[in-house]
């Protein structure tokens, strides 16, 4: 649910596209110190980190790495 805000739920699936790069703002699905994510990525001074869509969880700011994987291009729900 951290990216309920983003209208992204649960059982939702997600079409992407493969990249290794992305623009301020995207959501994204990267591997972060080893862990993977779907995420907004924030990049401002130099400084990368990723940014969930629900004030209940924190930015994650990596300590090792981030290595983006692909980008967001649209949410499927099934009802």
């Amino acid at each position: 649910d951290s990216m309920i805000v983003a209208h992204i739920e649960i059982g939702d699936m997600v079409l992407v596209d493969r990249a290794n790069y992305a623009k301020d703002g995207q959501i994204l699905i990267a591997e972060v110190d080893g862990e993977f994510t779907l995420k907004y990525f924030r990049e401002k001074g130099g400084k990368r980190w990723l940014e969930p869509a629900n004030q209940n969880y924190q930015p994650i700011y990596p300590e090792h790495s981030l290595n983006i994987n692909a980008v967001l291009k649209a949410v499927i729900r099934k009802y």
